[in-house]
């Protein structure tokens, strides 16, 4: 069952990826599908909505994994979450540096791989950071309440806006949710998380509980 939630993840978001009105024209890319849009960083697409959304899942899901604790269910799924953070964070470091794709910013071209220093559009950090935040939880808790799956549409949004700025072009950000997909359900599916593994007792035990 929830490798099948998982799939409508997945299938939700190449949806919206690939049939926004916006990006309806195929260009190139190796899907096809990349092409640059017009800037823009106003209203719901500006770049501070971007930062002030990384911010809050970033703090909210570490934030809560250290209050929790790893003994109560939310917090070792949370805890999962910022396994699945840190390890996207390194994927789309390792990417980037590997890949060095030029950004729409840059260049109105899609193909401009392995550009050095500098090009730093595959993957998306960002979009890969929050998807890799929300899987577990989606995974956890979705099929016992609907209403967290309105989580999925936080790297949706992203993905849509960071494209609309001209950082990443469609491929990058429908690779980073992907990537980041896979990477929320590895953590998930261990027994404990990583970081719970490897800290001291006395940091993953939970602060609520000096309270």
């Amino acid at each position: 069952m929830r490798f099948a939630t998982l799939s409508t993840v997945r299938a939700a978001a190449l949806a919206a990826l690939c049939t926004a009105p916006t990006w309806a024209c195929s260009a190139g890319g190796p899907l096809g599908i990349d092409h640059r849009l017009n800037y823009d960083d106003s209203g719901i697409w500006s770049r501070h909505n971007q930062l002030t959304l990384q911010t809050v899942v970033v703090v909210s899901t570490l934030g809560g994994a250290l209050w929790e604790g790893r003994d109560s269910r939310l917090g070792s799924t949370l805890w999962k979450s910022v396994d699945a953070m840190a390890i996207g964070a390194v994927a789309a470091e390792g990417g980037k540096l590997i890949f060095s794709r030029s950004r729409p910013v840059q260049t109105d071209d899609p193909n401009q791989w392995f550009k050095g220093h500098g090009h730093k559009s595959f993957p998306s950090g960002e979009v890969l950071t929050i998807t890799s935040a929300v899987t577990p939880i989606l995974l956890e808790y979705a099929d016992e309440h609907p209403a967290v799956w309105s989580l999925a549409l936080l790297p949706l949004y992203d993905a849509a806006a960071r494209v609309k700025v001209q950082a990443h072009w469609q491929s990058d950000v429908l690779a980073s949710l992907l990537i980041g997909a896979a990477v929320g359900t590895l953590t998930h599916s261990r027994h404990e998380s990583i970081f719970v593994g490897i800290l001291p007792q006395g940091v993953t035990v939970g602060w609520k509980k000096s309270f």
